[in-house]
């Protein structure tokens, strides 16, 4: 049997505008009996769409508890086909506690309704492998040993709720209670090839349950439905554009990565070439504080061979005043005929000398 594909927006919408409908899938989530559901303000936020990606739908349910009491609660439910961050869900929860429309009773005796959120979502949780969790706040005192006694309370029950989280993806054709039964509509394995707007489903699972089948009438009714598929069209077109969105704001991301694991590299090479420019700075420092001390022994060399040579050239004149004198010695000398023998052992020169300075 061919029927609808209620994971669509406008299929979901229509689905949960039928009262007998909306209370038969509330009550296989909560587990309670829905006695009566109707939806509430503003409940289809999101038929003017931007770029979100979530449908909500609140309802005010009337459901009965275990001990036969009959209680008003609050049920948000949002759906989603693709990853969205959480914050967008935390923003809608927000807009409930602040909504003065959740608020009964009066003076001391006003409280607000307890609430239920219920996430359909079209994408899978971390590594959690139920389809379906249940996430249900406690009330324990310091020694986390359970609160009995005055619970429940509606000033307690006003400031926390309750989720429902369903993973569809995780959905995978199994029916072991009447969750699962409800739940299976949403089945994706049961999607159309070729179609995603269908789902191919057994109608021999629902013959006879008197509650499924007005939700398989229905989707068989939206399926045929020329203006419902439609709007379908107009759908798939949005999340064609969104994934193409999704796609290239990826690209970007992968692209900007690289760029940074690039320039980490680039940096990398600069402060190692810093670093070898401030090793061989520091080398050629060395290098000209070795020059320069050469340089100052080179200068006090220098120095002191100027200092040699000057005493050198005061000897050399004095050693050629004392010849001069010699000289003018044995010159004298010789005019009173005295022999070259007796010139040389008067002065203490050598016979050479006499000669060589005679001359």
């Amino acid at each position: 049997m061919i029927v609808a594909n209620p994971i669509y927006d406008i299929v979901f919408k229509y689905l949960m505008e039928d009262e007998r409908i909306a209370r038969t899938i509330l009550s296989a989530l909560l587990k309670k009996d829905v006695i009566e559901v109707h939806t509430r303000r503003n409940e289809y936020t999101d038929q003017q769409r931007d770029n979100l990606s979530i449908f909500r739908i609140d309802f005010g349910a009337t459901i009965r508890n275990v001990d036969g009491t009959e209680q008003l609660i609050l049920i948000e439910v949002q759906k989603t086909w693709v990853e969205t961050e959480t914050l967008r869900f935390r923003q809608y929860l927000g807009a409930q506690y602040a909504s003065k429309g959740n608020i009964v009773g009066h003076g001391r005796q006003e409280h607000a309704l307890p609430m239920v959120a219920v996430y359909l979502l079209g994408h899978k949780v971390g590594d959690i492998e139920e389809p379906v969790i249940y996430v249900n706040h406690s009330v324990c005192d310091y020694y986390e040993q359970p609160v009995e006694k005055g619970i429940p309370d509606p000033f307690v029950d006003s400031l926390t709720h309750n989720s429902i989280i369903v993973q569809i993806p995780r959905l995978h054709g199994r029916i072991n209670n009447k969750l699962d039964k409800v739940l299976s509509i949403f089945d994706q394995t049961h999607a159309d090839r070729n179609n995603m707007q269908t789902l191919n489903i057994d109608e021999e699972v629902y013959a006879g349950d008197a509650d499924m089948q007005p939700i398989i009438h229905r989707l068989v009714s939206a399926a045929a439905d020329t203006e419902m598929r439609h709007k379908m069209n107009v759908e798939d077109e949005f999340f064609s554009v969104l994934e193409r969105r999704e796609t290239e704001l990826m690209m970007m991301d992968k692209q900007l990565a690289e760029t940074k694991v690039v320039l980490k590299e680039k940096s990398a090479a600069l402060e190692e070439t810093k670093v070898v420019l401030e090793e061989k700075s520091a080398a050629l420092e060395e290098k000209s504080a070795a020059l320069e001390e050469k340089s100052a022994a080179l200068e006090e060399k220098s120095a002191a061979l100027e200092e040699t040579k000057v005493v050198l050239e005061e000897k050399s004149a004095a050693l050629e005043e004392a010849e001069d004198a010699l000289r003018k010695s044995i010159k004298a000398l010789l005019k009173f005929n005295l022999p070259p023998e007796a010139i040389a052992s008067t002065l203490g020169i050598s016979m050479e000398d006499v000669q060589r300075l005679a001359d």
